[in-house]
């Protein structure tokens, strides 16, 4: 049977694996380059570099895991656990969308199989797998192997970037602690599409400042995440 050829059932073959992983190379530039940014960031931090691969072997989130760098603390306390828990979930919440719209291809899969995949899921892999869906492809193996490739490319680039930025002693010196906003600020640029779109992005950055010159900690990104999905739904 054709990977691309419309199936009755889903089915899972290690030729989808395969197909899965070579479909994701357009996206590894990307990938490789914000986890050298966070292995990097990670080690300016003073992280471990067990604790390091961790954050991008189980949180595995890119966003998520800058933002915990900024709540990261050397003696943890429950306000400090609870409040990174809480960013992180607020983060990553855009994962239970994606996860949704992968049921139909997923509802008769092994239960542990089901869980990796979910797990591995990331907006590249899930772009490249429901583009082959969509295309009446219904080899799960495709969304698996473009799962785990992603997710090997990002420890091995996490690996290289905490290298990198533990010869950096002092990064400021060398301009390196403006190189995530930089980053970030590129990375926004394509999804400029109108005022109208932005205005949630714009709430959520003044309620965010607001918030930050009001109330201590990190309550800020809390603050400016609700308010610019609460915008974003009046404004759709």
């Amino acid at each position: 049977m054709s990977l691309m050829s419309p199936a009755l059932r889903p089915y899972f073959s290690t030729a989808g694996l395969r197909y899965g992983a070579r479909a994701t190379l357009p996206a590894f530039p990307g990938f490789i380059m914000f986890a050298l940014a966070f292995g990097a960031a990670a080690a300016q931090k003073g992280l471990s570099l067990g604790e390091t691969l961790g954050l991008s072997a189980f949180v595995y989130a890119g966003a998520s895991q800058m933002v915990g760098l900024e709540i990261w603390q050397k003696a943890w306390t429950p306000s400090t656990i609870l409040t990174i828990m809480t960013v992180t979930a607020i983060v990553n919440a855009r994962m239970i969308l994606l996860g949704a719209t992968l049921q139909p291809w997923l509802k008769d899969e092994p239960l542990a199989r089901t869980a990796l995949n979910l797990f591995l899921i990331t907006e590249a892999g899930w772009l490249v797998s429901t583009r082959y869906h969509n295309e009446g492809g219904r080899d799960v193996g495709v969304l698996l192997g473009c799962g785990m490739i992603l997710w090997t490319v990002w420890i091995a680039a996490t690996l290289g970037g905490y290298f990198a930025g533990a010869l950096v002693p002092e990064p400021r010196r060398f301009g390196l602690d403006l190189v995530m906003p930089i980053f970030f600020g590129v990375m926004l640029v394509p999804l400029w599409k109108g005022a109208r779109t932005a205005l949630p992005w714009l709430v959520a950055g003044l309620v965010a400042l607001i918030v930050h010159a009001l109330v201590p900690g990190y309550v800020f990104i809390i603050a400016g995440a609700l308010t610019g999905v609460a915008a974003g739904m009046l404004i759709e």
